[in-house]
């Protein structure tokens, strides 16, 4: 299944091969799938996927990225050639997230994107509700929102903006529940979030959607010349793709909105899950397919982006968001290790309606 060069492997035990320049496909030894790999900018395997050594040293060089999920869609790995990019754009990335005043004001504007996009789903959601006890609860969960962002310009640093992030999330959660439909609430019910692994069946929708999301993050924010370890809002650990997760915090209540729809909707069902003993939650294989497939129609969906004022695919938002990113660091003073960054008009998430 391929979207914006991207190509994903769903289907347990799949084998990738390199048959001259194009990536083939088998299963069971039958051939599936043929993609030039021209078409190609990354391949994302959930689960037991093989590949072949060609292959992957054939990916390097074209310069396609290489993306192992597990079966919940968490990241397992990346394989990618050479580090591409400006390198002076990097020096200012580096730049700028030593200088307080403009990682304070990229986490903030981070956390308020993903914020009112939230904010967002549970009012469409007290449009919708069918009952008044519900509509106002949701509605009182999107004012508790709406707090949040009132508090955002108050938070002098960084652990009190993670705190109101940590709140806020933990009010949207609560209040998310009432957005599923009632005959849906017996297999979708959410007591808070859960990860690694998923506890519920909407948690484990959730992490699968939110993996994809995040694989385009980062491979927007590789594309764009920027660090993906380096982030404002997200510490710095070996391993952690920081700034990535930065990007994709203004994504999630768009995967929360799909995830919604393939519910409410019927198009996924308590059967499509495997609960394992302990408790962890999965998708099956079907089931990932079908996300997979509804995750792609979604990101053909054009949508008119606020900065560009025009229609854009909502696929192609990450890198649009990425470039605006990489537009605030390079017009910051300290991308000439001059100056401060008190004055920077800084990096503008992208907000949903």
């Amino acid at each position: 299944m391929q979207l914006l060069n991207t190509l994903y492997i769903t289907t347990p035990e799949s084998y990738l091969r390199l048959d001259n320049d194009t990536l083939r496909v088998e299963v069971d030894r039958e051939t599936r799938l043929r993609v030039p790999l021209h078409h190609l900018q990354a391949v994302v395997c959930f689960g037991h996927v093989g590949l072949s050594a060609p292959l992957m040293h054939r990916l390097a060089d074209e310069g396609i990225a290489l993306v192992l999920l597990d079966d919940n869609g968490r990241f397992k790995a990346r394989l990618e050639g050479a580090t591409a990019g400006n390198v002076l754009l990097r020096q200012a990335h580096h730049a700028c997230v030593k200088d307080a005043i403009f990682t304070l004001a990229t986490a903030r504007a981070c956390v308020a994107g993903k914020v009112k996009n939230a904010r967002q789903v549970l009012m469409r959601g007290a449009r919708e509700a069918k009952l008044d006890e519900e509509a106002a609860m949701l509605t009182r969960g999107a004012d508790d929102l709406a707090a949040t962002l009132r508090a955002l310009p108050g938070a002098t640093d960084l652990d009190v903006l993670r705190g109101l992030e940590g709140e806020a999330a933990r009010q949207y959660f609560g209040a998310l529940n009432f957005v599923v439909k009632p005959e849906q609430r017996k297999w979708f019910q959410m007591d808070g979030r859960s990860r690694r692994p998923p506890r519920d069946r909407m948690n484990a929708l959730l992490s699968f959607l939110y993996a994809m999301w995040m694989n385009d993050c980062r491979s927007a924010i590789e594309a764009a010349g920027l660090d993906p370890q380096l982030g404002f809002l997200h510490a710095v650990r070996p391993g952690r793709a920081a700034l990535a997760l930065d990007l994709v915090e203004e994504f999630r209540p768009l995967a929360d909105r799909l995830a919604l729809t393939l519910v409410n909707r019927g198009q996924l069902d308590e059967d499509d899950f495997v609960v394992r003993e302990g408790g962890a939650v999965s998708l099956d294989g079907d089931a990932r397919k079908a996300v997979v497939v509804a995750f792609q129609e979604r990101k053909r969906e054009e949508i008119n982006h606020p900065v560009l004022a025009q229609a854009v695919p909502l696929g192609m938002v990450p890198l649009v968001q990425a470039r605006l990113m990489a537009r605030a660091v390079r017009e910051s003073p300290l991308a000439s290790q001059a100056g401060s960054c008190r004055d920077v008009p800084g990096y503008v998430p992208f907000l949903v309606k």
